[in-house]
């Protein structure tokens, strides 16, 4: 699916229609570069999942936790990431194992050290907007 957005609102709806179509638990790849709106997508997202508070880039945290009644969402941004076996000791797959919907900024950087996306969102700026190109990895694909 491929969709040309006019404006930061816009991105943030695009997030908000995510809400109601991906699953509790996932892996979601968003590429794009400083500034394609990657981190307004993730925003849109959590205010449509009833988030109230700041929703911030976790380039110097390197992932920021959200946690709504009994689901977890959980922000990466692997942009400062040296090496990707800094993945190892951060402990990424304990965050791929449990319930929870995983959003990675940056994936390419983490190369070796983590699965297959389930979705992968690319974000280009074009002029004031930016286009957005959403795609779903089937299943054996995966494999």
């Amino acid at each position: 699916m491929k969709k040309y957005l006019n404006s930061t609102e816009a991105t943030e709806q695009f997030g908000a229609a995510l809400w109601t179509i991906l699953p509790e638990k996932g892996l979601i790849f968003l590429q794009g570069d400083l500034g394609a709106g990657k981190t307004t997508l993730v925003r849109g997202f959590l205010r449509a999942a009833g988030f109230t508070g700041a929703v911030k880039s976790p380039t110097f945290t390197l992932v920021e936790e959200y946690t709504l009644d009994d689901r977890k969402i959980f922000h990466f941004d692997l942009y400062r990431l040296s090496d990707p076996e800094e993945l190892e000791w951060i402990g990424i797959r304990d965050y791929f194992d449990q319930n929870s919907l995983c959003f990675i900024e940056w994936a390419e950087r983490g190369e070796g050290f983590l699965p297959q996306p389930d979705v992968i969102i690319s974000l280009t700026t074009q002029g004031l907007g930016r286009n957005i190109t959403l795609e779903t990895i089937a299943d054996n694909q995966k494999k």
